[in-house]
């Protein structure tokens, strides 16, 4: 008897036998016993599947998921299924990896960290990277924890900068024993990489020079992490390139990037950007958070969803150069800035405005940003991977605003209680 579930957010536990696994398990068990064990797991039946590398979507496909871990993803129809297996019924859905956010600030207490995480789940992301604002106190162990149903996360510790009086001190550099230093700190405290910023804030401070973020990559390089680089100005992306920066953690934002800093990029082929659009200024819905949103909080923010010009040029510049990046070829992650869980929605429909497709921005929004970010389980829908994936009402490919018609949310094979939130 197959045991069939139609809601895809009843909080069912994800595991699930392969066929061949299930004939060997019972090999040898007398005739009774292996009939009255019945496979434990769920496979999850009859949606669209989006893999996230970039290949055809899987239409009535098959999600098989063993311990928190996918086993196989395919058609349906060419794949049989041990009797007796838990089915969800996801037909006329669309599942996609659960996102990755690679580039965030998050709160630096534990309470307050874990309803972070929390709430990006409730989004339907899976990992954050915290992005160099982590100073001493904040509870980097729990990087190794696993809290139910809440996204994983990372952390560049404190990160490294020019005196910037009157902003919040991170590892202030003069020199380059200071910036070496300022590494080796950040080592101690095993964080997962490095992060500085090299911009003058518009001509408010003096920034990182050429030889202090030299010191920093080459330290942190000996330490085998990688270095983000908060950039602005085209100049200073040139000379970040030709001294190994691995991550922009902004695209350039001073002027359109000219065929020399594209041939960098491409003697460069690792360097990944992670371009943190600005806000479009054009009027936009808020009204899709509602369910997550209180209403004043949704009313505020429709009041700031109005026609910005200065916002529109702004934009304009960082998505030129979005645009011609990913049409040459560089890879593309997604980051966010600041600390809003749903903000990954909002940047992939301004990805998609900059001149990507929906289908360069899921890869963006998913294997690239996990792959950036250090989690090669996530961000694909391939057996071995953890099991983290959204069900939407709607295709993205077709929309990719779509992603934020959530039906619901899995995280390590387990249902997220969205309700709760």
């Amino acid at each position: 008897m197959i045991v069939m579930q139609k809601s895809p957010g009843a909080g069912c536990r994800t595991a699930i036998l392969l066929v061949a696994a299930f004939a060997i398990a019972a090999c040898g068990r007398p005739a009774e016993q292996q009939a009255a064990a019945p496979p434990t797991g769920v496979a999850y039946t009859g949606a669209t599947v989006i893999v996230g590398d970039g290949s055809e979507p899987i239409a009535g496909a098959v999600i098989v998921v063993d311990a928190g871990r996918i086993v196989s993803v395919g058609p349906l129809a060419s794949t049989t299924l041990p009797e007796g297996m838990t089915q969800v019924d996801l037909s006329g859905k669309t599942v996609m990896p659960a996102l990755v956010d690679s580039h965030v600030h998050l709160s630096t207490t534990r309470d307050a960290l874990v309803t972070d995480l929390r709430r990006r789940a409730y989004f339907g992301i899976a990992g954050a990277v915290s992005f160099g604002s982590d100073g001493p106190g904040t509870p980097l162990e729990m990087r190794g924890e696993t809290l139910p149903g809440a996204a994983r996360y990372k952390s560049a510790g404190h990160g490294i900068t020019s005196p910037e009086p009157g902003r919040n001190q991170v590892h202030w550099v003069k020199t380059e024993e200071e910036a070496r230093q300022a590494v080796r700190t950040e080592v101690a405290r095993k964080v997962d990489l490095i992060k500085m910023w090299v911009d003058d804030r518009n001509g408010q401070y003096q920034k990182l020079s050429p030889a202090l973020y030299g010191a920093v990559i080459d330290e942190a390089h000996r330490a085998n992490l990688k270095v983000a680089a908060h950039i602005f100005a085209l100049d200073d992306a040139k000379g970040l390139l030709r001294a190994g920066v691995d991550i922009f953690a902004h695209g350039v934002r001073d002027r359109d990037i000219d065929d020399e800093f594209v041939a960098l990029v491409k003697e460069r082929p690792n360097v990944v950007l992670i371009p943190n659009l600005p806000g479009r200024g054009v009027t936009a819905d808020m009204s899709w958070l509602g369910g997550a949103l209180a209403a004043e909080e949704v009313a505020k923010l429709q009041k700031g969803a109005v026609d910005n010009p200065q916002q529109q040029a702004t934009f304009g510049i960082q998505a030129r150069n979005l645009a011609r990046l990913a049409k040459e070829g560089m890879t593309i992650a997604m980051g966010t800035d600041g600390n809003t869980p749903w903000a990954p929605h909002v940047e992939m429909e301004d990805m998609v405005a900059a001149g990507m497709t929906p289908a360069q921005v899921i890869v963006a929004a998913t294997r690239n940003s996990a792959l950036v970010s250090g989690w090669p389980d996530l961000g694909t829908l391939a057996p071995g991977q953890s099991a983290d994936f959204i069900v939407l009402d709607a295709n993205p490919l077709d929309d990719i605003t779509n992603t934020r018609k959530i039906s619901a949310v899995y995280i390590r094979g387990e249902s997220v209680n969205r309700a709760a939130y």
